[in-house]
């Protein structure tokens, strides 16, 4: 495969060389984010290594060189994009990392559905009563919201959100003015990866062809 050289061909080349020859553990789905100047993106690990890491995507690229990536429990990692194939990409660690601490995820609580911090505005609506509302964040399953009104828990909702469709949600809690919303129907992970890097990535640049490789 045809390789594309950056200015500094020979010290990269090394570096996308020594990360092929680092063991790799395949974990076939691990959904993580990457979170860059863009904004923040769903994404899945399919393999990693001490020196890198694979993952699938669903979209385009955020333009941005360096990024992040942050598990479910909230372990996070500085990375550094080399290589992009259709919905593939492979990224180098800052520096060399516990790979058994990275496929274990370890914390206090069980693993939840990735979090995307994602403010938009919007409304809510309980009863026919419409209010004012924020998204501040969102996952599959649920979402954080800051509203004008107080909503009790237990109360159904729905939430317009422009460039989401609208979302049918209850009550699960509340510190005013935030609620926590528990979505009746879930969002399959590569609708709500589409749908929310659609939203964050409308006024970014694109990023180049998905048949460029960068070694």
């Amino acid at each position: 495969m045809e390789q594309a050289a950056l200015p500094d061909q020979a010290s990269d080349g090394q570096a996308f060389a020594d990360m092929r020859a680092a063991q790799r553990y395949t974990l076939l789905i691990r959904t993580a984010k990457l979170v860059s100047e863009s904004g923040e993106f769903l994404c899945v690990v399919r393999d990693v290594s001490e020196t890198g890491l694979r993952l699938k995507l669903f979209h385009d690229l955020p333009p941005e060189q360096h990024m992040a990536i942050e598990l479910s429990n909230g372990d996070f990692y500085l990375i550094e994009r080399v290589w992009m194939k259709d919905d593939h990409a492979g990224f180098r660690f800052s520096a060399p990392i516990d790979v058994f601490t990275f496929i274990e995820e370890p914390g206090p609580w069980p693993r939840r559905p990735v979090r995307l911090k994602l403010e938009r505005e919007g409304v809510i609506t309980a009863e026919g009563t419409k209010s004012a509302a924020q998204l501040l964040d969102i996952s599959q399953q649920g979402a954080r919201v800051s509203c004008e009104n107080a909503l009790p828990v237990g109360q159904k909702v729905r939430l317009d959100i422009p460039g989401l469709p609208p979302i049918s949600a209850t009550i699960c809690w509340r510190s005013a003015p935030d609620h926590g919303l528990a979505f009746q129907t879930f969002f399959a992970l590569d609708t709500l990866a589409q749908q929310t890097a659609a939203l964050q990535l409308a006024q970014v640049p694109p990023t180049p062809s998905d048949d460029v490789r960068y070694g």
